[in-house]
């Protein structure tokens, strides 16, 4: 005879899967930094338009 499986999840976290508030946190500064670092100066859009 097999023992009886209790009811609920068993024996995941209740949280399983979802990502901590920690996790999130960091992700939101990395993806601020790289925002940061994506957008060009107005410089650089000027000189790249003389050029053309």
């Amino acid at each position: 005879m097999s023992a009886p499986t209790p009811e609920g999840r068993g024996l995941q976290h209740p949280a399983f899967g979802r990502p901590s508030p920690a996790l999130i946190a960091r992700a939101h500064r990395g993806y601020a930094r790289f925002l940061a670092q994506a957008t060009p100066d107005d410089h650089t859009l000027d000189a790249a338009a003389r050029r053309r």
